[in-house]
């Protein structure tokens, strides 16, 4: 898919729409051990640059038709159930904000929402366990409301419309190369969030002019007109 440059400038933007796992809460190291672990039981050995490869940003159904086509192996009905219950039960005990992210959230001057491929009750459990819910107030758009999930667009413009906002005024943050590659598509402006555990440090984005930050003030050095002024 064609991607279209974004062209917005600090004052351009309107609306930040972030991802939510691996963005603003910690969550993929905690997925990853969860599923590694439970596909190991199934025969499916896999290690965490599969992972990060095949899962990062996708949805459940992308995940599962990438183990049936490299392993030949249809995952059982009540795997997706299983595994959310595993991995909420982690959620609730490990589970926390990427470091600085309630900082940057209370000083955002523009509007704020989120587009991500988890399951709604999944995101909706992250939520409330990292209080990020009362932050958000409901503006949340899931992969379970679009036919194509990430690197297609269809996410990103869905939030944008449900937010009032054209995409050209949108700015994504985002963690995964399916995540960018959609918000691009988009025609929105992107920033890679590399600040969770789940990413290496000191790696550059394979996306020309998509900047990549490794802590949340980070973010506000790069769209200083976004943020309230501290002083």
């Amino acid at each position: 898919m064609e991607q279209k440059k974004p062209t917005a400038t600090n004052a351009d933007i309107e609306l930040v729409i972030f991802d939510c796992d691996g963005v603003l809460i910690d969550s993929e190291i905690l997925c990853k051990r969860v599923l590694i672990s439970m596909l190991c039981d199934l025969g499916v050995k896999i290690d965490g640059d599969y992972f990060d490869r095949h899962f990062l940003g996708k949805s459940y159904e992308s995940a599962k038709a990438q183990i049936a086509e490299d392993f030949n192996i249809s995952l059982p009905v009540a795997f997706k159930d299983d595994y959310l219950t595993a991995l909420l039960a982690v959620f609730a005990e490990e589970l926390t904000p990427t470091p600085g992210l309630e900082t940057i959230l209370q000083h955002l001057v523009v509007r704020k929402c989120i587009a991500t491929s988890s399951h709604p009750e999944r995101v909706t459990f992250s939520l409330k366990t990292t209080v990020l819910d009362q932050v958000f107030n409901g503006d949340i758009t899931t992969s379970a409301e679009v036919t194509r999930g990430k690197p297609a667009p269809d996410i990103f413009l869905l939030a944008a419309k449900k937010m009032g906002v054209l995409p050209e005024k949108c700015l994504v943050i985002e963690d995964s190369d399916a995540g960018i590659e959609g918000a691009l598509s988009a025609g929105m402006s992107v920033v890679k969030y590399k600040g969770a555990s789940h990413l290496e440090r000191g790696e550059t984005s394979t996306f020309e002019g998509v900047p990549v930050i490794e802590h949340w003030r980070e973010f506000t050095e790069l769209y200083p007109t976004l943020f309230e002024s501290s002083n």
